[in-house]
């Protein structure tokens, strides 16, 4: 077993063999909702859910070291790239991708993985060759040092409207498996089957999936629990936990779905 999968496998719980990941890392590309208040206090509260893993961006690490400095605590995971999800900017500017921490960055700074971002069909195909080149050399250098990489496929490119196509997040998604993640972030595309398909189709790469825009309660635990039943190892949601009126139940039902 490699360094960076043994580093991997500290996400999943030794019982189920699955992970539940709050995302918070939306602040660096995302407009930020009203009423959010200071992130800091928002960490605590979600490390207080704890979860198996946050991920965040450097900046935010670097401010809440010290909440992660205790034996039991989530598994800080960088965000180490950027791109234009927001609608506004991206019509604006155009979409872009950057990479903005390497591995070794990443590691001295406390972080035990990194996620980076592929973007399916984006307008401009030099942009995706760019973020394939960049995705596997970030891959290659977390590997000699031991970190692990998640890779989150998606189909946010301005191209294709169906953002949960099925056929085309497989390819997403096998090309991530194929460049050396070690594991995967992307949709439930809402047909347990199919997802199944998909998952299988990544060999012995974990998948997780994310939770997208906000929704109801009952609509993101019926996502999080068809997700699991697919083969799931475990779910990356973020603003359906802390985006909620009730963010201590919510992640109290989510980890109780990853964990059943």
């Amino acid at each position: 077993m490699s360094t960076a999968k043994m580093r991997m496998g500290k996400l999943f719980n030794k019982e189920t063999g699955r992970a539940f990941v709050v995302a918070f890392d939306h602040g660096q590309a995302l407009p930020i909702p009203e009423g959010l208040g200071n992130p800091i206090d928002v960490m605590k509260r979600i490390i207080d859910g704890k979860p198996e893993g946050i991920l965040i961006t450097a900046g935010m690490l670097n401010q809440t070291k010290e909440l992660f400095a205790f034996h039991g605590s989530p598994m800080p995971i960088v965000r180490a790239d950027w791109t234009t999800l927001d609608p506004k900017m991206a019509d604006t500017l155009g979409e872009q991708y950057r990479q903005l921490v390497k591995p070794a960055e990443a590691l001295a700074m406390g972080a035990e993985a990194i996620c980076t971002y592929i973007i399916g069909w984006p307008e401009e195909g030099k942009m995706f060759a760019k973020n394939i080149e960049t995705v596997a050399r970030i891959i290659n250098e977390a590997h000699q040092i031991g970190l692990p990489v998640i890779v989150e496929a998606t189909l946010w490119g301005s191209r294709i409207d169906d953002k949960k196509d099925y056929q085309m997040l497989r390819q997403m998604n096998r090309i991530a498996a194929e460049l050396g993640a070690d594991a995967l972030k992307t949709e439930f595309i809402g047909d347990v089957e199919k997802q199944r398909t998909l998952i299988e189709e990544c060999g012995d790469v974990p998948v997780l999936t994310l939770g997208g825009s906000a929704a109801s309660p009952e609509a993101v635990a019926e996502a999080a629990q068809g997700a699991i039943s697919a083969g799931a190892k475990g779910l990356i949601f973020g603003r359906n936990v802390w985006q909620v009126d009730d963010m201590e139940s919510a992640m109290k039902t989510l980890s109780g779905i990853v964990h059943a």
